[in-house]
């Protein structure tokens, strides 16, 4: 028996009822990535913190948590435990997203870790600074920072921390005392241009910045050293490596603490012959900075009879390339060396 018409009409004309459940779809919770966290340090820093992930923190980091970035800059001051714990929270963030391949961040997290680094050096915590001490415990952080100019990919971050810490005296006597000062004069002659002027600003940080020890160096290790100096820097074929050479020179041998090794160098007629033949050289600047160091040949009062036997040979050509030397500005202090230098020679025999 089939249905009446108005029946199907109805069922055909009848809607669906709508849902009453007028709430948003669930959505499915973004899980946020946490850090995993290691042993917790002592109030004191440890090893394991930090020296065995400081290699991986300038390798592959992407950019580290700008939570725990901020909290080491803050003003406040803060306990040793909690310098390390946001420090080691930084590197063992590093250490677990060392895979990005983001050459921009990388970048930016070596930056960021160069400047951690620096801050660390200036941070005092109850008149100590901690930075300092960690290093002298563990000094073959210095000797990683050091090895770094062989790698293009880190050397200016590497050297960069370098300088901010050999800023404390006793890294600075450490560098000077290894045998990582022989690698200076590679580093500073390196084909890359960049890395080459990084390691000769740590070097001249290194000469110049605490006198006291380096005119201690200079005395124990003067025979070497100059023999290096003299052969591998100031005869370079380099026209930049010579120029920053014989400027290094005049300030070492200038500075008051240096005197006796000053005396010492310019009592030597090889020493004479190599700064004789700078002021010969096309460069104006090359001439200038080696006439800063000629006139103390010539200044000293207790020449020795080699000395004075080479200023009195050569005293016609010195005294002609004297007269011709003009700088482009005036400049009162070098015209009254020179004239002073000029009488010396003259009154040769």
């Amino acid at each position: 028996m089939s249905l009446p018409v108005a029946t199907v009409r109805q069922r055909r004309e009848t809607p669906a009822e709508p849902s009453r459940d007028r709430s948003p779809p669930s959505r499915i919770p973004r899980r946020t990535p946490t850090i995993p966290n290691p042993r917790p340090c002592s109030g004191t820093l440890k090893r394991g913190c930090l020296a065995i992930l400081w290699p991986r923190l300038l390798w592959r980091p992407p950019l580290p948590p700008a939570r725990t970035m901020k909290g080491l800059f803050k003003s406040k001051p803060r306990t040793p435990s909690d310098v390390v714990r946001q420090a080691r929270d930084l590197l063992v963030y590093v250490d677990l997203n060392w895979s990005s391949r983001d050459a921009k961040r990388q970048e930016k997290a070596r930056k960021d870790a160069t400047q951690v680094v620096a801050n660390l050096q200036r941070q005092q915590v109850h008149s100590r600074l901690i930075a300092s001490e960690y290093l002298e415990a563990n000094k073959d952080l210095l000797d990683l920072l050091i090895s770094g100019y062989e790698d293009m990919d880190i050397a200016l971050h590497y050297g960069a921390m370098l300088r901010e810490c050999i800023r404390h005296q006793s890294i600075a006597r450490y560098v000077l005392e290894s045998d990582h000062m022989k690698k200076f004069f590679d580093f500073i002659q390196l084909p890359n241009f960049d890395i080459a002027s990084d390691a000769y600003a740590t070097f001249k940080e290194l000469m110049t910045r605490h006198k006291s020890t380096v005119a201690e160096y200079l005395s124990k290790n003067y025979e070497w050293f100059f023999t290096e100096f003299n052969s591998r820097l100031l005869s370079s074929p380099n026209y930049i490596t010579r120029r920053q050479a014989v400027k290094l020179l005049g300030d070492m041998l200038l500075d008051r603490s240096n005197s006796a090794v000053m005396v010492r160098y310019v009592s030597s007629k090889d020493n004479l012959i190599i700064l004789m033949n700078l002021l010969r050289e096309s460069s104006k600047n090359i001439q200038i900075e080696a006439f800063h160091v000629f006139k103390l040949f010539v200044a000293n009062q207790n020449k020795p009879l080699e000395i004075i036997s080479i200023l009195t040979t050569n005293k016609k050509k010195l005294l002609r390339l004297l007269e011709d030397f003009k700088l482009d500005k005036e400049d009162e202090q070098f015209e009254g060396d020179k004239a002073q230098v000029i009488r010396e020679i003259e009154a040769l025999n």
